[in-house]
């Protein structure tokens, strides 16, 4: 059993870096529906269910320490590629349909929580809130608004089980409608965007051993100096020294992104390796308690994506948006900057910039986004 800090750190680091590299060494079928990221978290739980590390004061300390710079560290990293300008340069036609299936997304939260609030007491309408920050930016939102709200490690389990299952199912219905683009489009009276053309995004080029240093230094120190203004910016109840520091992160990231800075190599791969190791330090401090409520999240993750496609429909309908837009932008926001572009290739390999720069808007809304919905969840479930 493990009693100090870096034999538990060694663990995690292993267990944050064995899925990729399987992953990318053998491509078996299982990362298409378990993601190493989700493979990350199951193994890690497992292991600390099993006893393999004890939670003694100094292990307790090391994780809270990690967690509280890792996140806001990540947040910056993520933001460096994002070119604002880029994406206000798509056309009101894209950003209205990336408006409106956060919307859908929004009203599909809420709703699903008013149907289902009689069996969330509590706070237990928390993971649901994680995962609004998911589904409109990615994991690492999700870690942001975990972090923002003080949700629990128990109720995080639940938050990326629902992401990961009801993903996996949607993925596969966006795939498999792409060939009913031409009726849907006849049907809502919209020109097909397989022809849209736009910019590539400028490429960073590989990593190299000072881009690594250099750029974890200046995440940090981004992620110490948010976290000093922090303590001097107003909290309330949903909005803590916690939730500035995420906030104040995300916005250095994006000022950054519009210097000569960001075409220094090495932030998405830095970003990448701290997520995973963020995920893994999660799952260290997570158990099975409460396991038992897992399908009544599902049933909610089923319900959210049923009512977001419905009323994105309906949106297709009333503003002529077409299928493939349609597709690519939930997926944007549900399935991220990963998965995004192997769905737009399959529809018009035009679209790929497209999805990537609409991925990227999610990661940057997500975290507000979350925040937003807990609040909103937070006032409707009462004291």
């Amino acid at each position: 059993m493990i009693h100090t800090v870096w034999p538990y750190l060694a663990v995690m680091l292993l267990a944050a870096g064995v899925f990729p590299a399987m992953e990318r060494r053998f491509g078996w079928r299982v990362f298409n529906v378990l993601p190493p990221i989700v493979l990350i978290y199951l193994m890690v739980t497992a292991l600390s269910v099993s006893g393999l590390w004890q939670l003694t004061d100094e292990i307790k300390s090391a994780q809270s320490v990690l967690i509280a710079h890792m996140v806001p560290a990540l947040l910056f990293l993520l933001m460096i590629n994002c070119d604002l300008r880029a994406i206000f340069a798509l056309g009101p036609r894209v950003l209205g349909v990336f408006a409106c299936t956060t919307v859908s997304l929004f009203i599909a939260f809420i709703a699903t929580f008013l149907i289902y609030h009689r069996w969330l007491p509590g706070d237990d309408w928390h993971p649901l809130a994680a995962l609004s920050g998911s589904w409109v930016g990615g994991t690492a939102n999700m870690i942001a608004v975990k972090q923002g709200i003080g949700m629990s490690d128990q109720h995080l389990a639940m938050s990326l089980l629902t992401d990961a299952i009801c993903y996996s199912m949607w993925v596969v219905v966006l795939f498999s409608v792409a060939r009913l683009a031409p009726a849907f489009n006849r049907w809502t009276r919209a020109t097909s965007s397989g022809d849209l053309k736009v910019a590539e995004t400028k490429s960073t080029g590989p990593a190299t051993n000072d881009s690594v240093l250099l750029w974890l230094g200046f995440a940090l120190l981004a992620a110490a100096l948010a976290a000093w203004v922090a303590r001097y910016l107003p909290t309330s109840t949903m909005v803590s020294a916690t939730t500035w520091t995420i906030l104040l992160a995300t916005g250095a990231g994006l000022v950054v992104a519009h210097t000569p800075l960001a075409r220094f190599p090495g932030a998405s791969t830095i970003s990448s390796a701290l997520l995973l190791g963020v995920v893994a330090v999660l799952a260290s401090q997570s158990n099975f308690h409460g396991i038992a409520a897992a399908p009544l999240y599902l049933l909610c993750g089923v319900t959210i994506i049923a009512l977001h496609a419905v009323l994105l429909t309906g949106f297709a309908k009333l503003f002529r948006f077409d299928l493939y837009l349609c597709g690519i932008s939930s997926l944007a926001h549900i399935g991220g900057v990963a998965a995004t572009p192997i769905l737009a290739a399959s529809y018009s390999r035009a679209l790929v910039p497209v999805g990537i720069l609409l991925a990227l808007l999610g990661y940057i809304l997500g975290t507000g986004f979350g925040l937003l919905v807990a609040s909103v969840m937070s006032a409707l479930a009462g004291p």
